[in-house]
């Protein structure tokens, strides 16, 4: 994987590779290439780099020949390391035939010797090969079916493009558990693993499913089901503007997504918060209150951030709704054999909604007949189109790959489900509902007392003292230390500090041996329930010559003795703390991301959407 561009028409292909790699590299990548057809000999052309798009545009603008057709590929590395030969795309032994690809091939090691005994040679270290062996192995003239005899063979997930010099005028493409998209132009057509490549040309798109093939010229886009049969597809007309994804004046991505939280949240909470009934309104779900009652347990099932916003969720869920919830990360959940029944709810939660390790738990739930609900960002991702029901974040366009508004939307849809399905079940008293319906609709004013120049004036200056460490803890109690998860994989996913979440009490089970002269604690208090025990907590630090960093709510006066540096968050409702929290932790790492001197909009070796296990 990681980003995958095809282009056949009137334009001059090389153009319109580079430009949709660029556009796809928000997404993750360490190498970058290209095929193209020879447009006056007919012949394959392929150019390949370990690096970024820019550094193969450097090495290879005007030294191609003319094209209109042709296959680009950013990828991040999952097997063999990043190199030119590693790179995408890979050529069969013919130099005939040029392949992209996305996702893992399984079975690659037991293809590849017995391609390598049928005396086809292999160049790189990657599972994507076998696939072009094996499409060369079955081309007797019709690049279609070779293509589809070869996926017959492999196991695995894919979402591939092929082009063949014996087929000038023709790409082909097939998919299944990686996304692919095609865009649909006049006299020229695109595929494209995201569309963000697709945006400069066209908003009519076919979204691709598992099974399907197609076969793409610059006049025609046929569809075909595995067995060779010709599907009539429905035209999806992408709604976003390409503007969405400029960085609108900011130095970074990841800035200008933190300062478009607040509309972030106002978008997701629109239509779906009745302030004058106090009530939530969520008719995507389509739920009765019978059935709201007959759930007996909630699983909810994601990866990285998107498990820390589970882990909110998880008390939203309990307190509200008063049912039992277990929060797996989706790598692990298959594999410990969960204990499902009927009346079990899924929540997965993705951003992308390709997340393949929570694609391959929501379909372990639907196999075994449990309900699942997915939480997204991407309409027409896999996770919105195979779960029974979809609640839709509305962050926008997120490029930096380090989530902040993904991550923000998804906590307040979980608050939003809490609620809902309290009311449902009658957990939740109408003056409780209402209650927190007005402190929903409150919260984007309260982000944006957050985002004040003072105020990032302040969290600059802590960045900078935290900027020197290798090693820091972040700690809390309750809703806090859900917080704390996220705020410390932020900071080591931008600065590249080793930063470690605790709860607060746990401290003293072995992790306090650790704490040393000035050794930075980013501590948070936001939880009355608990405060007297964190600031305990916080003291055991102090005493140890710790340093303390102290995110807490306003209303705790006093608190500013407690610790080495205080900023404070906006009063809101205790239960709803983790959203005003989360922004002081995001701006943190940023900032100590640019004082450390990383590229913080693209972390190394992170991708933005991890399609493969």
């Amino acid at each position: 994987m990681c980003g995958i561009v095809g282009y056949a028409g009137f334009r001059e292909a090389y153009d319109v590779l580079l430009e949709g790699l660029k556009a796809l590299e928000y997404r993750g990548c360490d190498s970058a290439g290209i095929a193209m057809i020879n447009k006056e000999q007919g012949c394959l052309e392929v150019a390949k780099v370990a690096g970024m798009a820019s550094l193969l545009e450097q090495r290879t603008r005007g030294k191609l020949s003319r094209s209109n057709l042709g296959l680009g590929h950013s990828r991040w590395a999952t097997h063999g390391r990043p190199s030119d030969k590693n790179a995408h795309p890979h050529v069969s032994c013919c130099h005939t035939i040029a392949l992209i690809h996305n996702g893992i091939i399984e079975n690659y090691r037991v293809l590849r010797a017995a391609l390598e005994k049928e005396g086809h040679r292999f160049l790189s270290q990657t599972d994507t090969e076998v696939l072009v062996h094996l499409v060369e192995k079955y081309y007797r003239g019709d690049l279609l079916e070779a293509v589809r005899e070869a996926t017959d063979r492999v196991e695995g997930s894919y979402a591939i493009a092929v082009v063949c010099s014996n087929e000038p005028q023709r790409i082909i493409c097939a998919r299944k558990d990686s996304p692919l998209i095609i865009g649909l132009g006049q006299g020229e057509n695109f595929v494209a693993s995201d569309f963000a490549a697709l945006l400069p040309y066209t908003r009519r798109t076919y979204i691709l499913e598992d099974g399907e093939f197609v076969s793409l010229s610059p006049e025609s886009v046929e569809v075909f089901d595995r067995g060779g049969n010709k599907i009539v597809k429905e035209i999806y007309e992408v709604e976003w503007d390409i503007a969405a994804a400029e960085k609108g004046g900011y130095p970074h991505f990841m800035l200008k997504e933190i300062m478009e939280q607040p509309q972030a949240v106002r978008d997701t909470l629109r239509r779906r918060i009745d302030l004058e009934a106090g009530r939530v309104l969520l008719p995507e779900l389509d739920l009765t209150a019978e059935e709201a009652r007959r759930i007996s347990k909630i699983y909810i099932i994601a990866c990285g951030t998107s498990s820390h916003a589970g882990y909110v969720g998880k008390y939203a869920l309990e307190r509200l709704a008063s049912l039992p919830v277990e929060v797996d990360p989706a790598s692990e959940f298959r594999y410990r054999d969960p204990l499902l029944d009927q009346n079990h709810l899924a929540i997965v939660i993705s951003q992308s909604g390709e997340t393949a390790d929570t694609l391959e738990a929501l379909r372990l739930c639907k196999e075994k007949g449990i309900r699942v609900l997915a939480i997204t960002n991407a309409i027409g991702s896999s996770a919105a189109r195979e779960a029974d029901r979809t609640l839709l974040t509305f962050a926008g366009p997120e490029i930096a790959v380090a989530s902040t508004k993904a991550y923000l939307t998804q906590l307040i849809l979980l608050y939003l489900l809490a609620l809902y399905l309290g009311q449902l079940r009658g957990t939740v008293t109408r003056e409780q509902g209402a209650e927190l319906v007005r402190g929903l609709n409150g919260l984007p004013d309260q982000l944006v007392k957050i985002l004040t120049p003072e105020c990032l004036t302040e969290l600059k200056e802590i960045a900078v003292a935290l900027a020197h460490w290798d090693s820091i803890f972040y700690i809390g109690r309750n809703l806090d230390y859900a917080t704390a998860l996220e705020g410390s994989l932020k900071l080591k996913e931008v600065s590249y500090i080793h930063a470690e979440a605790y709860p607060a009490g746990e401290l003293k089970h072995g992790p306090l041996a650790l704490i040393t002269g000035g050794m930075p604690v980013v501590a948070l208090a936001t939880q009355e329930k608990v405060l007297e025990k964190t600031l305990s907590n916080i003291q055991e630090i102090r005493a140890r010559e710790g340093a303390v960093f102290l995110v807490a709510s306003e209303e705790f006066v006093g608190i500013e003795r407690q610790a080495d540096w205080v900023f404070h968050i906006p009063r809101v409702h205790q239960l709803l703390t983790p959203v005003p929290a989360i922004l002081p932790l995001q701006l943190i790492a940023y900032y100590t991301g640019l004082a450390r001197e990383c590229p913080v909009d693209k972390p190394r070796n992170l991708a933005k959407s991890v399609t493969v296990e």
